[in-house]
């Protein structure tokens, strides 16, 4: 089983859970009840006998105890959650039985942090809602808890919002698309469009929910805009231009005037409409201030120079976003460019940052490149599709502990938990985004979800089997031998990194976290 349950009993002897099989279910559970009858291709009616789903007190929150006996099966959570959690260990249980069959015995668990999350970025490719809900399906079966959607870029803005209408219908398509990593410089001709409408992400909401994930929205501010500023050039600094067909990092960002300053905002309040998370999220992250340099904002707010400019901003977007209700979700950087006490920061900058958040009594998900991006490539086999980053193996994922060494135990309680980041610039379909997410998101599941001892010989041996459960749900997964013919993009070419060098690159961007 993937994650690997805190506790497992079973014996040889096996039995059937029949088609003519009840459920029965505790008050409020009606959902789970439904999602499983799907989920097992049973018609599983309501009634006594075959499968109790009941809530259990003494269960943790989001843990669960499932017992199978020839008479019945039992799943007792600790609330909806944790019944939907046991569900999907029964789930997988029958995948592994021969014709349906069930082994006798008890599996106890609990997930070790409360935010076990995945960020999709669909702003450098587009995905199809179907296929959105297919990705929070798979998170879900093992478990994760949380998508982070990464909604706009300098590449692409998918989001439609009331008033500016110029954002779906200018940002949301750029001209070609970038092939491979930037030092090649190769392009398509093709252009790439999509943007999601209010009902659409109120469906990828619902359907989140109905499996136990919330959905965290980004909308990336006040760097990475170029999109919104190709669409609305008052919002920039004098520059006016196309969407942005190439990678990297846009010098081009928001001014601060009122009109800008009410943009943002109408953006965040249509945000919160529809996305009820806690956390709301504006990025913050690689934003140049070369176009404050001598701009008139810095006088009228009174501000001492470009560097300023940004924890002003996220100060002023940190308090709308607290007259809602929210609190404001961004990447490391925040933590010298404005982050408010409430805020949660996601640590990408390799470990430091995740330290240092803790240290500084942030609330802090963990997800240090160098760990957690799959985007990265597997390996060195030149079959590797678009090979970029540092290499990320199955192993090494696995490996990924969120709580870094030396932290006590005040600080180690910041640490909400994980979170594995899906980078789409070199993922052109969700055929690859299946590639290069599984099966090391299987790994990562269970670094996130089980104690914090580690086994990778035992893990790829309940992994073995768990692929013929991705094998059943259609995922194009990467084979644990390599790569196949046709995995590779020799017109996407990559530009691969070694780890010395990152790390150097690393100590270097975090030098403002050792003053």
């Amino acid at each position: 089983m993937l994650p690997r349950p805190t506790s497992v009993q079973l014996s040889a002897e096996n039995f059937a859970l029949g088609a003519g099989a009840h459920v029965a279910f505790d008050d409020g559970l009606d959902s789970v009840a439904a999602w499983l009858r799907d989920a097992i291709s049973l018609p599983l009616p309501p009634g006594e006998g075959g499968l109790r789903l009941t809530i259990d007190q003494n269960q943790p929150l989001e843990g669960y105890a499932l017992s199978t006996a020839p008479d019945g099966v039992v799943i007792a959570g600790g609330s909806p959650a944790g019944v939907f959690y046991g569900a999907q260990t029964l789930r997988q249980l029958l995948f592994d039985g021969d014709g349906g069959r069930l082994p006798v015995g008890r599996v106890v668990d609990a997930p070790r942090f409360r935010m076990r999350g995945v960020m999709l970025d669909v702003a450098r490719h587009f995905m199809p809602v179907p296929d959105v809900l297919r990705f929070i399906d798979l998170a879900a079966f093992h478990k994760l808890n949380h998508l982070h959607l990464h909604l706009t870029d300098d590449q692409g803005w998918r989001i439609e919002v009331p008033g500016w209408e110029r954002l779906t219908e200018v940002g949301a398509r750029r001209s070609a698309t970038m092939l491979g990593a930037r030092v090649h410089d190769r392009y398509d001709d093709r252009p790439h469009e999509g943007f999601y409408t209010t009902d659409d992400l109120r469906r990828i909401v619902a359907y989140a929910a109905e499996r136990f994930v919330t959905v965290i929205p980004e909308v990336d501010m006040p760097g990475h805009m170029q999109a919104a500023i190709a669409a609305y050039p008052a919002l920039g600094n004098g520059w006016s231009g196309p969407v942005r067909t190439s990678w990297g990092i846009s010098t081009h960002v928001l001014n601060m005037s009122d009109q800008t300053l009410s943009f943002c905002r109408d953006v965040l309040a249509h945000v919160c409409s529809i996305f009820p998370a806690e956390l709301i999220g504006i990025g913050g992250d690689e934003c140049p201030a070369d176009e404050w340099v001598g701009s008139p904002d810095l006088a009228r707010l009174g501000l001492d120079g470009p560097s300023a400019v940004q924890p002003w901003f996220t100060g002023q977007m940190a308090a709308f976003l607290g007259s809602l209700g929210r609190r404001v979700f961004g990447w490391d950087e925040l933590l010298t460019r404005g982050a408010p006490p409430t805020a949660v920061l996601a640590a990408w900058r390799g470990r430091r940052p995740t330290v240092v958040a803790a240290k500084a009594g942030f609330d802090v998900i963990s997800c240090p490149d160098i760990s957690c991006y799959l985007d990265y490539r597997q390996s060195d086999d030149p079959g590797e599709p678009t090979p970029v980053g540092t290499l990320l193996t199955l192993a090494d994922v696995y490996a990924f502990d969120p709580v870094p060494h030396g932290l006590t135990e005040s600080e180690a309680a910041h640490i909400l938990g994980g979170q594995a980041n899906v980078w789409t610039e070199h993922m052109e379909s969700p055929r690859r985004v299946d590639y290069m997410t599984y099966p090391r998101l299987c790994a990562f599941a269970e670094a996130v979800w089980s104690t914090p001892d580690r086994d990778f010989p035992a893990f790829l041996d309940r992994l073995k089997p768990h692929l013929r459960h991705l094998d059943a749900l259609g995922v194009n997964y990467r084979p644990l031998s390599g790569p196949r013919p046709g995995d590779a993009r020799p017109a996407a070419p990559g530009n691969p990194r070694t780890l010395p060098d990152r790390l150097a690159e690393l100590h270097e961007m975090t030098a403002d976290l050792r003053r």
